[in-house]
């Protein structure tokens, strides 16, 4: 792989416009290269053709004659072809360099070249400046957190003897530092230094280094070690002390709307209780909350010192490519300006990264290495093979049993039966919501692919841990299992007629479809780590705080989980039917009076209000908690959808009135047009008139405009297509289940398609703002001020 593309593949995608522009100096260079071809053809022919003319210097070269021919090539007998000097820029310290060879043919080229070169370069220092300047300080804030947990920790697990211990502690630390002083009048100077050493370890509450310095350089640094530990005495005795607990006098912890109890007394403005609980509950929450704030921390030290060494590597390599292209030699002297640069010199990053490394080792792994450093840099997913055999495996199923299905439908000519309409109105609502879950899953699946090939971050927008999400392969193999098992189910009952003799038909084929309901249901809530169980859980939590919405915390997750189910109605519809179907009907005769029932009938408008509820309730909580007018008519919009498919419902139960055919068309009219304008202007981000791009936006994944164009267009066809139940369509070699089947799937389509746009919108959002991770909620608050006068 070329350096160019792994550069790219090895970017965080959030920080993408802040990295090194590779190929933008490239195209440089090649400019520089073209004006060479085309300017000095000949001589270089020239001085090809003269080497075949040299006297010829013998097989048997002697070292001397190597030795001049390098002093002759060395750097230090060439004319120096650039300098780089340090400028004030903005308030932040910055790089000029200037070309020294500008006066030759085609010196401008270059000189273009590296005035880009230090446009980027100092884009990229500033950058890393600003990002070690703020974990510097989340390394303050963090410092306090652990404080305050080893304070907490103390109070909880040792609370009344900790005062004897303190003064043991304290009077360990005075004889050790009384036997240091002993020892440094008899003993020499190498080991008075190491001695010094471990009471300096002791003291900071590190790990002592493993390597030991040669005798030279221990006797010159001697004086210099000591009188730094007398300059530190103070302080480092205070290090020896145990936390003090006085922080925990004005500690408080905090307390966010996360769940329903929280929130109910957040709306009912009951003061929430702040002052930590001192038992051994309260202490696992914490640590676990302080546990996860280092665990994203540790990754953001991670992706910062993987920049630095990225955009340093690419400043190498363009380098090295000016001096081939050029035949000159100016990378050493700018590489070493890179090299003596914040970002090639600072270590901040180096040393936070080992300090994060011993504090989570030692306060949350037990002071297993192995075990913590496998939650700090956890292994990245690897592909498995199994998976991409057993996803083609039954897919090849999947295909073979839909041409067996038509097939068979063909050569038993089974949809002109008598006893096809009775299926079509029993059966086939029952095997379509398998069809309408695994078409949305193979729509996921497109838009996993996609989302990876156009490098959206989906697993951090969505928040999945790391190693734990699934991939294209993953879906598209349980849409396939799911497909299989379905279509199976399928084949196995295509009885259009009864028993003869039993005058029903199979009490066990007509019971498979609620037999692959209870299944999946099983395997979603099975607990043991088989299926994805990561996955599964994750999808459930999401799930019921949708149901729950006005009462849990509205993140990307759910909103967009409650989003996928308003394109879900008709697998609702089925779900209901399901258990009308086999709770009150006849299963071995084929019949039930659902569409009579008034209580079937009024659970047809709970079912389908269900999901735009969810999505109007988190609308509004987003409102009471942002204050965000946005979230105000975005609530509007999902309100409007709601009676707009209430109103469809009662017209589809009661088609002779002409009333709710009048108020249908109405309110799926203005829902529609709501809805469409909001997917494309909010959503999407698009129908930016003054957007360099005319009426899409700044920024595009996606290199062909016409593909957003055609997804625009294709939006407001399938948003509109809801009116078929209002226009009341037909076609005569359709039944009216297989209608509502296809627009219903046309909808899924419409969703699918959604999702990859949705996404793409939020990703650039996160670019816009350089904002590569969630924040998390630290567990404590107390006075800063107070902590200063301490």
């Amino acid at each position: 792989m070329k350096f160019g593309k792994e550069f790219m593949a090895q970017m965080v995608p959030e920080w993408q416009a802040a990295y090194m522009d590779y190929n933008f100096l490239k195209m440089q260079l090649k400019e520089i290269q073209r004006f060479h071809a085309r300017g000095r053809p000949a001589a270089h022919l020239v001085k090809q053709k003269s080497t075949l003319y040299r006297a010829f210097s013998g097989l048997n070269q002697r070292q001397k004659s190597q030795r001049q021919s390098t002093s002759l090539s060395s750097p230090d007998g060439e004319s120096q072809v650039i300098v780089v000097n340090s400028v004030a820029q903005d308030g932040s310290l910055g790089y000029e360099t200037r070309f020294l060879m500008s006066g030759e043919e085609g010196g401008e080229y270059e000189l273009v070249f590296f005035r880009r070169l230090d446009d980027e370069f100092n884009k990229v220092n500033k950058f890393n400046r600003c990002k070690v300047d703020e974990v510097l300080k989340e390394a303050d804030v963090l410092t306090k957190q652990m404080n305050a947990l080893i304070a907490f920790r103390i109070k909880v697990e040792n609370p009344n003897g900790w005062a004897d211990r303190s003064n043991d502690i304290i009077r360990l630390s005075s004889d050790v530092a009384a036997s240091s002083a002993a020892l440094s009048a008899s003993a020499p100077s190498g080991a008075r230094a190491a001695s010094r050493r471990v009471f300096k370890d002791f003291l900071l509450d590190v790990e002592p280094t493993c390597g030991m310095q040669p005798d030279g350089a221990s006797n010159g640094e001697d004086n210099a070690i000591h009188q730094n530990v007398e300059e530190k005495k103070p302080n480092n005795f205070r290090a020896t002390r145990p936390a003090p607990l006085q922080v925990l006098d004005r500690l408080k912890i905090n307390n966010t709307l996360e769940t329903p109890r929280s929130t109910i007394k957040g709306f009912l403005k009951v003061p929430n209780r702040t002052e930590p609980n001192f038992n051994k509950e309260s202490l696992k929450k914490v640590e676990e909350r302080l546990k996860q704030a280092l665990v994203v921390f540790y990754n953001k030290l991670r992706l910062l010192k993987s920049y630095s060494f990225l955009n340093t590597l690419a400043f190498s390599k363009i380098m090295k490519k000016y001096d081939k292209i050029t035949s000159r030699d100016a990378s050493k002297a700018y590489l070493k300006m890179v090299d003596n640069s914040y970002l090639g010199s600072s270590d901040e990053v180096s040393r936070l990264m080992e300090r994060v490394e011993h504090t989570f080792i030692k306060h949350f792994s037990n002071g297993n290495r192995s075990k913590g450093m496998r939650i700090l840099r956890p292994k990245a997913k690897r592909e498995q093979h199994r998976v991409t055999f057993f996803m083609g495996f039954f897919g090849g199923c999947t295909a073979a049993l839909v041409l067996a299905l038509i097939l068979i439908a063909r050569a038993r000519n089974l949809l002109d039966k008598p006893g096809a309409t009775q299926y079509m109105e029993t059966m086939f609502p029952l095997y379509s919501l398998f069809g309408f879950v695994v078409l949305h899953m193979l729509m996921y699946a497109a838009n996993i692919y996609f989302w990876r090939r156009y490098r959206v971050n989906y697993s951090f927008i969505f928040g999945f841990k790391q190693g734990t999400e699934l991939g294209y392969r993953e879906v598209l193999l349980l849409s396939f299992c799911l497909a299989t098992l379905a279509l199976a189910s399928v084949v196995s009952n295509l009885d259009m007629e009864m028993d003869p003799k039993t005058k029903d038909y199979k009490a066990f084929t007509e019971l498979i479809p609620l037999a692959l309901v209870v299944l999946v249901l099983i395997i979603f809530i099975y607990p043991f780590n088989i299926i994805y169980r990561s996955s599964r859980f994750f999808f459930l939590t999401c799930l019921f705080h949708c149901i729950c919405a006005p009462l849990y915390k509205v993140t990307l997750p759910d909103f967009f989980l409650a989003d996928q189910l308003t394109s879900q109605l008709q697998s609702f519809r089925s779900l209901e039917f399901y258990v009308c179907y086999y709770g009150w009907g006849d299963y071995k005769l084929r019949q039930n009076t659902c569409s009579t029932s008034d209580v079937f009938r009024a659970f047809s408008f709970i079912v389908v209000a269900v999901p735009y509820w969810c999505r109007l309730f988190q609308c509004l909580r987003r409102l009471f908690e942002e204050k965000d007018a946005m979230q105000g008519y975005n609530a509007l919009k999902y309100f409007s959808a709601l009676v707009a498919i209430s109103v469809r419902t009662a017209y589809s139960l009661d088609r002779g009135k002409i009333n709710w055919n009048m108020m249908a068309w109405i309110f799926s009219i203005i829902a529609a047009i709501y809805g469409t304008y909001w997917d494309l202007v909010f959503d999407w981000g698009l129908l930016q008139r003054q957007s360099k791009n005319r009426w899409l936006r700044d920024k595009l994944l996606v290199p062909y405009k016409s593909v957003y164009f055609g997804a625009m267009a294709l939006n407001v066809f399938l948003r509109f297509a809801w009116l078929q139940t209002v226009l009341n369509f037909q076609v005569s070699f359709l039944h009216r289940e297989a209608m509502i089947t296809i627009f219903a799937s046309l909808e899924i389509i419409r969703r699918g398609i959604w999702n990859f746009f949705r996404l793409e919108n939020e990703h650039l959002n996160n670019v816009g703002a350089y904002r590569a991770f969630k924040s998390v909620p630290l567990p404590f608050n107390y006075d800063e001020d107070e902590d200063k006068d301490d």
